[in-house]
């Protein structure tokens, strides 16, 4: 297929013709849905993201630049950019509404982590009450409920980088106190 025919649907699209829209869906609906299936392992969804593509082509095909790539590359950028993000947004786990933090009721988790080897969970639990709630907080996120930094960043609405940060001087602190077994001092880098 050479790419005038291309260019005038886009044209066309820009100008609101659906018929346009519709061209170019049976030209290349079937290998949109194939690379979404492709990715995503699932019929139901790559439909959903075959119709999602041709929704964008409609509301972005002005963003087509003929002279950065062939349209084709460009349309299945799109899908699967759209893919990726079914993907994410099926791994995201979000805390519960009623999830409680570690400040907010130690005893809960003291009972929670004590329900094994008792003495080594009650120093974790000390360690933990010692942290400052920042540290502590995106600690008891990424471990408790295994969220992963740029989902932290976004429950929390904070920086990527500030995530990371806390996380990392937080097991610091804990890996300090647990090797020393002494107190840790909460004025150190928050």
């Amino acid at each position: 297929m050479s790419q005038t025919p291309v260019l005038e649907l886009l044209q066309r699209i820009q100008l609101g013709d659906e018929e346009a829209l519709v061209a170019l869906h049976a030209q290349f609906a079937n290998l949109v849905f194939s690379v979404a299936q492709r990715i995503l392992n699932d019929q139901m969804a790559a439909e959903e993201v075959t119709q999602d593509t041709f929704m964008r082509l409609w509301d972005k095909s002005h963003t087509y630049d003929p002279q950065k790539g062939q349209f084709i590359v460009w349309l299945l950028t799109i899908t699967r950019r759209l893919a990726i993000d079914v993907i994410r947004q099926r791994t995201r786990q979000e805390p519960k509404q009623e999830m409680l933090f570690i400040d907010e009721n130690p005893q809960l988790w003291e009972s929670i982590l004590t329900s094994g080897n008792g003495e080594l969970r009650r120093t974790l639990v000390m360690v933990m009450k010692e942290l400052p709630p920042e540290q502590s907080d995106v600690i008891g996120l990424t471990y408790f409920y295994g969220m992963s930094h740029s989902d932290i960043s976004e429950y929390l609405k904070l920086p990527l980088g500030t995530v990371k940060t806390r996380i990392r001087q937080g097991m610091q602190k804990l890996r300090s106190a647990w090797l020393t077994e002494t107190p840790i001092n909460p004025t150190l880098d928050n």
